[in-house]
């Protein structure tokens, strides 16, 4: 902890934050378990790790994000249903309200940064009312360790988190009393209405998704581990729920990060410290990193059940929410790369939860398939990762696998993709992690042994010397065989009871991709058009 305020003081006026409490300025975990436990914010669980509840919002609010329409940022953002303005005159006077709020509040402040890459880190500093979410922070980005570093920090940006105070939608022009807002010109984000973590992440994410790319790096939303050679790199592309976090941490191969990453000329490069995992159901057999973690001091779950006396967690208690979390420094997972870079990847690997039960578990792409399905970025979203699902997936298509965190138009992404796929050669993969032998209330999900097994075999090489065939709906070359994988399910077709209901179910999806595709038609080749699904077949 910084002893002495007054620079912080100063740095704060000039924010317009005065007359606050006391100042908490990068307290280390064990104080911040000490704060949190006193002010009854969390409780302490057998072996250590903290149980928070988020209240109302166990997910991100989606529809409650905006971004300010200001001079410098107005003509770069996306604008539409994912990206929705809010006038500077409506944020000034939010901002004014969350001082008046602020006033005699005791305050928790963390100085880190985002970026493992030195060249194109960004310091932030984190402002919050809860000691929980101070150590959220610390769990989350990259710690500055040395003293004399920290006292120089500087932030570029400023998170002010006060899930406490309410917007007032009639005045502030919000859709609701919660708000997550960032302000490009100013670099400042407001977030209110809401103690879901999360919202501290993925606004840090959507900062360096709107710099990054402007500097020829492509912020990506995926994992990254690498093999026993720095250039042996993987990425693995996929919204929550697809699988990231889990098939990264693979024991065999080091880990770089679950969730966020840039990639440079240099390579690969964490934006994180820490892991954000969804941890409900999680098995300590197929699982047995994440499984530890929940059981570490200096983890905070989110949702996670817990009996009050013994003090034990059930892992298997979605009562709170199916979106259970666990927020982890990244050095509790064994076999990490600690400076969080690696090299230029040898392996894409785009991750997809198909409700349908249609998809391939596992085929190659030609680098305009890539392209074509980094763009739809399909999956199923599923119940309590986002407010207002149902129990049951919904297929959807999310640009660039992370619509929602986009700043810039998709095409920025997807340029900057195709053009390092082609400049180094990349091998590119579509992996069905959803279901098969049948569509959502018939099918299962895919073991996760088999996609361990045919993700081992895609990046090591065992499935370049094998024989392919092409799929006819999205025209995918499926592999025929895969080591200790059983052939008959790779392509789910022959698992359906009724060939001809995979058909049309089949086809039903092909004719999804291409309406959803239209939207981008304009901004690509026709190459990469093409390499969409097959034209409408008859069934």
């Amino acid at each position: 902890m910084i002893e002495d305020t007054s620079r912080l003081v100063k740095e704060l006026k000039e924010l317009g934050i005065t007359n606050t409490g006391a100042l908490k300025w990068n307290l280390n975990t064990p104080a911040l378990y000490e704060q949190a436990i006193r002010r009854r914010e969390g409780m302490l669980a057998h072996l250590g790790p903290l149980v928070v509840r988020t209240g109302h919002h166990t997910a991100r609010a989606a529809q409650d994000k905006y971004i300010v329409e200001e001079p410098s940022s107005k003509d770069k953002i996306w604008w539409g249903k994912v990206n929705k303005p809010i006038s500077e005159d409506q944020f000034e006077s939010l901002m004014n309200r969350l001082t008046a709020y602020i006033q005699g509040k005791e305050l928790y402040v963390e100085d880190v940064y985002v970026g493992a890459d030195e060249k194109y880190r960004r310091s932030i500093r984190v402002i919050t009312e809860n000691a929980w979410h101070n150590m959220f922070v610390r769990n989350m980005f990259i710690r500055v360790k040395d003293a004399e570093e920290l006292k120089q920090h500087r932030p570029e940006f400023t998170i002010l988190h006060m899930p406490h105070f309410h917007a007032s939608p009639e005045r502030d022009g919000t859709r609701s009393e919660t708000f997550i807002i960032p302000h490009l010109g100013k670099r400042l984000v407001l977030i209110g209405g809401t103690s879901y973590a999360g919202e501290i992440k993925k606004s840090a994410f959507t900062i360096m998704n709107y710099l990054l790319p402007q500097e020829n790096v492509l912020s990506m939303h995926c994992s990254a581990n690498v093999g026993e050679k720095d250039d042996d790199v993987a990425i693995f592309f996929g919204l929550s729920g697809t699988g990231k976090t889990t098939l990264s941490a693979d024991p065999e191969r080091r880990l770089i990060g679950d969730d966020e990453h840039g990639w440079s000329d240099d390579g690969v490069f964490n934006f994180e410290g820490g892991c954000y995992a969804k941890v409900i159901r999680l098995s300590k057999e197929a699982e047995p990193d994440i499984y530890e973690t929940t059981r570490m001091f200096g983890t905070i779950l989110e949702n996670v059940g817990m009996d009050p006396e013994t003090r034990r967690i059930d892992l298997d208690d979605e009562s709170l929410t199916e979106n259970t979390r666990a927020a982890y420094p990244i050095s509790h997972i064994p076999n990490t790369l600690h400076d969080g870079k690696a090299g230029i990847p040898k392996n894409i690997v785009m991750l997809t939860y198909d409700a349908f039960g249609v998809m391939p578990l596992i085929s190659k792409l030609t680098p305009e398939q890539a392209m074509y399905h980094f763009i739809s970025g399909y999956t199923a979203k599923v119940g309590g990762t986002e407010k207002g699902l149902g129990d049951e997936p919904k297929a959807v298509f999310s640009a660039c696998f992370g619509a929602p965190f986009m700043a810039l138009h998709p095409s920025a992404y997807a340029e900057l993709l195709q053009e390092k796929i082609r400049k180094y050669n990349v091998n590119c993969w579509l992996v069905n992690t959803g279901l098969t032998n049948g569509p959502f209330g018939v099918g299962k999900r895919v073991p996760i042994k088999y996609t361990r097994a045919m993700l081992k075999a895609a990046l090591t090489g065992a499935l370049n010397n094998v024989s392919y065939s092409t799929e006819p709906f999205f025209g995918l070359a499926v592999p025929d065989e895969c080591p200790n994988v059983p052939s008959e399910i790779i392509n789910p077709r022959g698992t359906w009871d009724d060939p001809e209901a995979y058909d049309r179910k089949a086809s039903e999806l092909a004719d999804r991709f291409r309406e959803n595709f239209k939207e981008f038609e304009n901004e690509v080749s026709q190459e990469v058009i093409n390499a969409g699904p097959m034209k409408a077949m008859a069934v």
